[in-house]
């Protein structure tokens, strides 16, 4: 049978752990009246066997009456805080001995009424809090069926024309416009994720608006506005879709728009500018209230999750303190949580089958099944054949590498002066391109491991949906079938060049590897983790595309990771060369280390990933208006300007380039672990109670984080290889290289568990257990 320490710790909401029961805190009190009556029932067993007697016989309502002795055992005030606020106190007096040590009893029900008021407190603020965004979503709920009543009014009436079927739209008067590109801008960010969860269908671009005869309905009066704070009549309301800029489409619409207003102040009051409403931007505000129910609904379930544990995490409790003290306290107690705010609120629960009706109505044509694969998704149930396939693609990856490695060491591949250079010219590069990669894959399933162990929020953190969130396991099963089909096919590729077959032919089969799983990543058929592999790229695209999508976490941690690839994409791009160009046929591999576009290209890919973590910083800068993320910027010029000077120097070995090799590593190698410790992992704090550390740790050992501090200092200086040129005897330089890189990539696993146990610290320090959605309507004062 699971313990209920256990089980409570494994239930609870991670980012409101403070705010829950501490029943470990509870468990030590009780402990101490434990050993306390152990100690003197050993010098006092006759006593204490009367005074069981007692207690049973007190029991029986012949013997005793069982009400009076609870009653005047303890006694729970029930009072206002001292603050002024309406937040009721619990304090309990004990009325007789209940211990052997009367302060041990007095210091349980000090942490137990402590306890109670904590929760108390979070369930009161959190419950208002949900209830005002409910209350919030009501009224954009009404503005939207009455704009989308308005759209079916226009088709009953036969205002809409053939032409105008494929874009139809209602036209809106503008009555106040001012306001500057920042301000709109700061204002209309959203987390495209969020609407990406709901529907697998990508927002619609951000139109041009354009004039035609507005509609109007008579309706109550009220004044919304956008992130832009311009203002419109639509229906008699003043209304506007708030269009979010997370994509190129809707930045370079919303620039163009502001210039062409720019030229016009003032606006009349018959309306001489108008704003259409198209269906498309009606869809997308469906879509972000879509969003923000389901955010809301799992909010409210959360809340209720916290309710009950705490509930039973006080039943627990209080019978372990009757059975420690032989008193009946259980009834006395539970009575006061039961009653108690937390407990005897039913808002949450109101308001959970309300945005329930509402979305089942709304959003899901009244099919209650459809509407909880969005409210409640399931999680996919861990398979055992999964581990068995991990444990049998383990078993031939380990097989085939080590026929591979005897095949290598026979023909002499792998020497430094081998006469079959050819072979680490072409064929190798495909081989460590994909090891590197899968090395990194594995690494992030290990993490995942550890993150879950930790009880890190890592799908809340990246915004992950259950659809493609992959399990550890998951990832494990990748990384051993995609490297034994790899390291199968080049041991094959490898044994057709030793028994002497033609080149030309053998060396199409790295190529033909490369395009397989090209395919793969690509395929549309709903086979090997569609939506984690469609997520991937769009998240690929958002980073390649910086700055005209908006960053969110997913994006910049995956740009991170680019950043110690480096040397697999110059591997990416060498091997696209050979085979586009035809190198492989001619066997002219030396073809693209000789043209100047392929030199060139070879110092934009060493810095390109640094490029596009810079801008993001801009992007995350330009919308949130922090200067930090303009340093963390100038963390990433430095590091572009080390990977050019290093580029440079292998092209032109010279004393100036050395030196400015040196210079420019060492400033990005500074730069950059003071940004590791400081700023992604939250380390070296002076004032921390865990020296040079921080306060709050996941991990109980403090000497791990010692460790890694200075594993990561050690793994930084990987740069100067490039200026030892050390390499093992009689071992090709590649080799070596590649040996570098995947200590790189072994430190980019490392930093991922620290980033994100900062994260989720910095969530759970602010109790962020579901994410803020923005609305695309808002209200307005008279005098706004």
């Amino acid at each position: 049978m699971v313990k209920f320490t256990k089980q409570f710790e494994g239930q609870l909401v991670p980012e409101w752990k403070d705010a829950f029961v501490d029943y470990s805190q509870l468990k030590k009190d009780l402990k101490k009246i434990h050993v306390l009556n152990n100690g003197v029932e050993k010098k006092h067993t006759e006593t204490s066997l009367i005074k069981t007697i007692k207690s049973s016989l007190g029991k029986l309502s012949l013997f005793g009456n069982k009400e009076r002795e609870r009653s005047s055992t303890i006694h729970v005030h029930k009072k206002l805080a001292s603050s002024g606020s309406n937040n009721d106190v619990y304090e309990t007096e004990l009325l007789e001995k209940i211990a052997d040590d009367t302060d041990a009893a007095k210091e349980f029900f000090a942490c137990l009424d402590t306890q109670l008021n904590k929760v108390n407190q979070f369930y009161k603020t959190k419950e208002k809090e949900f209830l005002e965004r409910g209350e919030c979503l009501k009224k954009q709920m009404e503005i939207l069926i009455e704009l989308k009543e308005a759209f079916k009014q226009k088709h009953a009436n036969g205002e809409s024309t053939q032409e105008s079927k494929e874009d139809d739209s209602i036209s809106c008067t503008i009555s106040c416009e001012e306001d500057s590109v920042r301000n709109r801008t700061e204002q209309m960010q959203v987390e495209e994720s969020c609407l990406e969860e709901s529907e697998d269908n990508g927002p619609e671009a951000l139109e041009s608006p354009r004039s035609e005869e507005p509609i109007k309905i008579n309706n109550e009066d009220s004044k919304l506005t956008t992130g832009s704070g311009r203002v419109f009549s639509c229906q008699g309301k003043n209304v506007k879709i708030k269009i979010p800029l997370t994509n190129p489409s809707r930045t370079f619409s919303a620039i163009s728009y502001l210039i062409n207003q720019s030229s016009s102040k003032k606006y009349g009051p018959d309306g001489g500018n108008k704003l259409q409403i198209s269906k498309k931007k009606l869809s997308h505000a469906e879509k972000m209230i879509k969003g923000a129910l389901t955010e809301l609904f799992k909010g409210l379930n959360y809340l209720k999750t916290y309710r009950n544990l705490n509930m039973l995490a006080f039943m627990n409790i209080l019978k372990k303190f009757d059975k420690v003290t032989g008193k009946q306290i259980l009834p006395i107690y539970l009575k006061v949580v039961e009653s108690s705010y937390f407990n005897s609120s039913d808002k949450v629960i109101n308001l959970s089958d309300e945005v329930e009706g509402w979305f089942i109505k709304h959003f899901a044509g009244e099919n209650r099944r459809k509407a909880m694969k969005y409210l409640k998704p399931h999680h996919r149930k861990e398979s055992h054949s999964v581990t068995f396939f991990i444990g049998l693609f383990t078993g031939c990856f380990v097989a085939l590498l080590a026929g591979y490695i005897i095949v290598a060491h026979l023909t002499g591949m792998y020497r430094q002066h081998s006469e079959n250079t050819f072979y680490m010219e072409t064929a190798y590069p495909v081989l460590s391109m994909f090891g590197l990669l899968f090395l990194h894959l594995f690494l992030y399933g290990c993490n995942i491991f550890f993150w879950r162990k930790a009880r890190i929020n890592y799908s809340f953190i990246f915004e992950l949906g259950s659809q493609n969130e992959l399990k550890y396991r998951d990832v494990f099963l990748i990384c051993t079938a995609s490297m034994s089909a790899i390291v199968g096919v080049m041991f094959v590729h490898l044994s057709l060049l030793a028994k002497g077959h033609s080149f030309r032919q053998v060396q199409v089969i790295p190529g033909l590897l490369l395009l397989a799983f090209l395919l793969i990543l690509i395929c549309p058929l709903n086979i090997f983790y569609k939506s984690s592999r469609y997520r991937l790229i769009s998240v690929i695209r958002n980073i390649v595309f910086s700055p005209l999508y908006k960053v969110v976490m997913l994006d910049f941690f995956m740009a991170d990771q680019l950043c110690s690839q480096v040397p697999m994409l110059r591997n990416l791009e060498y091997i696209a060369c050979y085979y586009i160009t035809g190198s492989y046929a001619t066997q002219d591999y030396g073809y693209c280390m000789r043209v100047k576009y392929y030199r060139d290209l070879a110092y934009a890919v060493s810095f390109l990933p640094y490029y596009w973590r810079a801008m993001q910083c801009a992007r995350r800068w330009f919308d949130e208006g922090e200067t930090s993320h303009l340093v963390n910027l100038g963390k990433y010029v430095s590091a572009m300007l080390a990977a050019g000077t290093k580029v440079a120097y292998e092209k032109e070995r010279s004393i100036g380039w050395l030196c400015l090799v040196v210079a420019m590593s060492s400033i990005a190698t500074v730069y950059q672990l003071y940004w590791d410790f400081v700023k992604d992992w939250g380390l070296l704090q002076h004032n921390s109670n865990n020296p040079w550390l921080r306060n709050q740790l996941m991990l109980r050992q403090k000497s791990i984080y010692y460790f890694s501090m200075v594993l990561n200092l050690v793994l930084r200086l990987a740069w100067l290889q490039t200026v030892l040129h050390s390499s093992f005897e009689h071992v090709d330089y590649r080799v070596t290289g590649l040996f570098l890189a995947a200590l790189e990539v072994i430190r980019r696993g490392q930093w991922n568990f620290y980033r994100l146990e900062n994260e989720h610290l910095n969530n759970a320090g602010k109790f962020r257990a579901v994410k803020t959605v923005p609305l695309p309507f808002r209200e307005v004062d008279e005098e706004d």
